[in-house]
């Protein structure tokens, strides 16, 4: 915290009367303890603003102001939680429950267009042809700010009896009728752009289908169930499984990939009440393809079934999987983040300045990547640059590392970063060396950010 610590005033134990000194002692004693936890504590809250807040695209928020807004926090809540509990739930919530919602087009929506489909018999030969009805199929779509239904008209015909032909038994005359054209859903009611709203809203927009139930409801009129929503998109997923077959097998191709991991909340029918954890184990091509694969752990088997056949270069963090993996898949080098090893001297700055003089290494780093990007440059000049201006820029950190680590503390946060990259050092330098790697893995981290609303 940015607010001196308060100390405790001398005391002269000689003017205490003796009876009462070791209570006086035993309490000094157990507000050195508190003093020290509480110390402890405001360096991990200001640790936490500064991670969570102190971006360079954030706003920054003080610690005394977070400590502000915490103040009253569980009053607030409290009151929250009793205005709820006293909250009637919807009348009909019992009656309604087994009763199915009926989902159809509502007869108000403006038709959008009206196809009409003849069969090619009837169109190659309409005389011989007399309608005898008429199906029509309604599709519920959405366009930008709007319901808005389509109709596919299908008349039904039947053959004329010719005037000459003789009397013959009475047979159920043959009914022609043009098939309906192929849709996402068969026998479905929503319309292409109906599914794309509901996949954006969900999955980019983070909004849940209960609220996309209420807003379609309140704001338009339409009734779709949520049960319905989850039924259609795990219609669609079925469709995008071959899309998603193919853009892997090219990821793979391409001999180049980074990776990451990121936590995800989760809901499970068999453990109502309360969200469980899972993961999101992102893959991306920089400048390529971006793959998510949602699963329930963290262990090193999920990226080992997802990069089966993997050979070549693995860009990551300093997740402890990742070293096994590149031993199980063969053939493959690991190229470690550079942005992570920073942030640990970034963590550990306030507590002791020698990390930055790291941290102005780093910054010599990066203005030569930024100046390639500029360049555009190809990999044979990235490889040149960077072997001759940022390799003896590591070496220098090599030495500050093997000077330093010996003399910080192992549990302080300059000695964190230090063993970090002393235990990862050829990997987070190996980039120096090849021109088609990147210096960290930022871009899979910026895919990342998508998977969460701010």
């Amino acid at each position: 915290m940015n607010a001196a610590s308060p100390s405790i005033p001398e005391i002269n134990l000689d003017l205490v009367p003796s009876e009462i000194r070791p209570a006086i002692t035993a309490i000094l004693d157990l507000l050195k303890c508190v003093l020290s936890e509480n110390r402890l504590l405001r360096d991990r809250m200001d640790l936490m603003v500064r991670r969570y807040f102190g971006g360079q695209k954030n706003e920054r928020i003080s610690a005394e102001q977070l400590e502000l807004m915490l103040q009253g926090f569980t009053r607030e809540l409290m009151a929250t939680q009793t205005s709820v509990a006293k909250e009637p739930g919807p009348k009909d919530t019992q009656s309604t429950r087994s009763k199915p919602v009926r989902t159809g087009v509502p007869d108000n929506l403006p038709v959008r267009s009206t196809q009409t489909l003849v069969p090619p018999e009837v169109e190659a030969n309409p005389e011989l042809f007399r309608e005898i009805d008429r199906d029509t199929t309604r599709i519920l779509d959405y366009e930008p700010g709007r319901f808005v239904c389509d109709q596919i008209i299908r008349p039904r015909f039947v053959r004329k009896d010719p005037a000459s032909a003789p009397v013959a038994p009475v047979v159920e005359p043959e009914v022609l009728a043009a098939p309906l054209p192929n849709r996402l859903i068969e026998k479905g009611l929503p319309g292409v752009g109906l599914l794309v709203h509901l996949i954006l809203s969900r999955f980019d927009d983070h909004l849940p289908f209960y609220r996309q139930e209420r807003i379609f409801a309140e704001r338009f009129g339409v009734r779709i169930p949520r049960q319905t929503m989850v039924g259609w998109i795990e219609m669609m997923a079925g469709w995008f499984e071959p899309i998603l077959g193919r853009m892997k097998e090219a990821m793979i191709a391409t001999g180049y990939l980074q990776v990451d991991e990121t936590v995800i909340r989760y809901l499970d029918r068999e453990e109502p009440g309360r969200s469980l954890q899972g993961y999101f184990w992102v893959y991306a091509h920089p400048g390529g393809d971006v793959l998510f694969d949602w699963r329930t752990g963290r262990s090193g088997e999920s990226p080992k079934e997802f990069l089966a056949g993997f050979q070549g270069r693995l860009q990551c963090d300093g997740y402890g999987v990742y070293p096994k993996l590149a031993q199980q898949l063969g053939n493959t080098k690991l190229f470690f983040c550079v942005g992570h090893f920073r942030r640990k001297f970034v963590e550990a700055k306030d507590e002791d300045r020698r990390a930055t003089w790291f941290l102005l290494q780093f910054r010599h780093l990066y203005d030569i990547e930024r100046r390639l990007r500029r360049q555009r440059a190809g990999p044979r000049l990235r490889e040149a640059v960077r072997a001759a201006e940022a390799r003896p820029i590591w070496e220098r950190m090599r030495k500050a590392l093997a000077l330093w680590q010996p003399r910080v503390l192992p549990a302080s946060r300059l000695g964190k970063a230090l063993t970090y990259g002393s235990e990862r050092w050829e990997g987070l330098r190996r980039y120096v060396g090849d021109g088609q790697v990147e210096i960290d893995s930022n871009l899979v981290e910026n895919a990342i950010r998508l998977s969460a609303p701010s």
